[in-house]
């Protein structure tokens, strides 16, 4: 007969990786991702159709842009995802507590700093004339980058609940599901701008 101690010290534990492949997180969050970016999907169709329909003042729009800008923030967000992935790799092997919280500050910063990039990158453009109403090439890249730097408030927000999670001495399975959905949100937020990126700054 197993203890009550012995029970509660399986449910604290997160459930072991098996040999068989399962899908990280909830379904309902999946639903949620796919959703999310299917909409981000048509804006950058629009987009492009935008580019087509005037391609030379859409070089020139583009050329005011700060590449420097978007590739720092492109690898402040892989690095971000990178540290998510680390504490995510804590999380299972069950040292948590001690690893996983430093990860995720450090994924968080990471994202802090992209935002303040980002608000440095508007005001210099603001300062220069450049606003949503200056071309259509303007309106698609303060909505597109906009409405990323949105999902990626959120996602600090949800670093914010993994942090919490993280500084549980043990984790159930249900916390342990919470994490892994978290995770794949952030990791979401970081591919939208690995597409944004050369698809904004690079692509001609």
């Amino acid at each position: 007969m197993v203890s009550n101690t012995e029970a509660r010290t399986a449910d604290a534990v997160p459930p072991a990786p098996n040999k068989s492949w399962r899908t990280p997180a909830e379904g309902g969050v999946w639903i949620f991702i796919f959703g999310d970016m299917s909409v981000f999907a048509v804006f950058f169709v629009l987009y492009l159709l935008v580019r087509f329909d005037n391609p030379a003042q859409a070089a020139l729009d583009q050329a005011a842009l700060n590449k420097n800008f978007g590739a720092i923030n492109t690898v402040l967000l892989l690095v971000s995802s990178l540290f998510v992935v680390l504490a995510a790799r804590a999380v299972r092997s069950g040292t948590q507590s001690r690893h996983a919280p430093k990860f995720i500050v450090g994924a968080s910063i990471c994202g802090a700093g992209f935002l303040v990039i980002k608000i440095v990158e508007y005001t210099e453009k603001v300062q220069h004339g450049i606003t949503p109403y200056t071309s259509n090439f303007f309106m698609y890249y303060y909505v597109l980058t906009g409405l990323h730097a949105f999902h990626l408030l959120i996602g600090l927000a949800v670093l914010t609940g993994l942090f919490k999670l993280t500084r549980q001495p043990d984790m159930g399975a249900k916390n342990y599901s919470l994490f892994e959905s978290g995770a794949c949100f952030w990791h979401m937020v970081d591919l939208l701008w690995i597409v944004l990126f050369p698809l904004i700054f690079l692509v001609r």
